[in-house]
């Protein structure tokens, strides 16, 4: 298929959809988004198959697909309807990250960075690149929400906060990502037979990284138990289901976080240090 007839029939998808939502008064709707953004076969359809019950085989994300699942809320109620966008090609396709997100969708989105934990040697740049080219992107979207309704925007800003304790000792060194931000550390059957050293600092650095950003972090492989906790992880974003409060930070068992229950002092991060180059990006201590 070739790529501009792929980009028409997205843009006509979000077109479609953002006139079917709320016109920018700053209300929830019944319809959620959430982004699938990482590691190129990194296991992104598998996760969201798994979350909308699918029972086939995943296939290959050549650029950027998109699919629903709906759930009921209750007798004659309208069911919820969530939206499930994923970018294929890794850190290949970043133009493609502007087409979903837009300032008619951009209240009701969510992104989920999913990595490969078993291929270390990418995990920094995929992550860095993605991050940062999504980010750019949200952040123009919400200038040009805020022009027409600073209320929504305003909102926005206030609810990225709640996952962090007015009292927090981090409070005024982290950088919440402007949208609601899940990282997914996946392959994990493979990664628990690193070396303990080199697991100690990947589980570190993306404690670091996710707690900076205000994200929930956690770990999954092909075990169901595992699945399920990410499943129900998915589920609160597109649906508004309650999130579990339950964290583990053992780096020998999988890393499940939730936003806002982390700390520096818990991570052994006793200052944030940035890069000096025109990048500024943070790094672990």
């Amino acid at each position: 298929m070739p790529s501009e007839t792929l980009w028409e029939i997205a843009t006509a998808e979000v077109e479609k959809r953002g006139s079917n939502g709320s016109e920018g008064n700053g209300v929830e709707t019944g319809e959620k988004s959430v982004f699938f953004i990482g590691s190129k076969n990194g296991g992104k359809t598998t996760i969201i198959l798994r979350c909308l019950d699918r029972d086939e085989p995943p296939k290959p994300t050549l650029a950027l697909e998109y699919t629903y699942g709906r759930r009921a809320k209750g007798h004659n109620i309208p069911k919820d309807i969530a939206h499930f966008w994923e970018l294929g090609g890794g850190t290949s396709l970043l133009d493609l990250i502007s087409i979903p997100i837009t300032s008619d969708t951009l209240r009701t989105f969510s992104i989920v960075l999913v990595l490969d934990l078993s291929k270390p040697n990418d995990l920094w740049p995929t992550m860095e690149n993605l991050l940062q080219a999504t980010k750019l992107h949200v952040d123009k979207v919400m200038m040009k929400l805020g022009k027409k309704n600073a209320k929504a925007v305003s909102e926005m800003r206030q609810k990225i906060w709640s996952n962090m304790q007015k009292d927090h000792p981090d409070r005024e060194l982290i950088d919440p990502f402007p949208i609601p931000l899940v990282i997914i550390g996946s392959k994990y059957d493979i990664f628990q037979d690193f070396d303990s050293e080199k697991r100690k600092v990947i589980c570190k650095t993306l404690r670091f990284v996710a707690h900076y950003y205000g994200a929930s972090l956690m770990f999954t492989s092909k075990s169901e138990a595992l699945l399920l906790k990410i499943r129900g992880v998915i589920n609160q974003l597109a649906f508004g289901i309650d999130k579990s409060k339950s964290t583990c930070v053992d780096q020998n068992k999988p890393l499940f976080v939730t936003a806002g229950l982390d700390s520096l002092s818990q991570i052994e991060c006793q200052h944030i240090k940035r890069c000096q180059g025109p990048c500024k990006r943070p790094s672990v201590c």
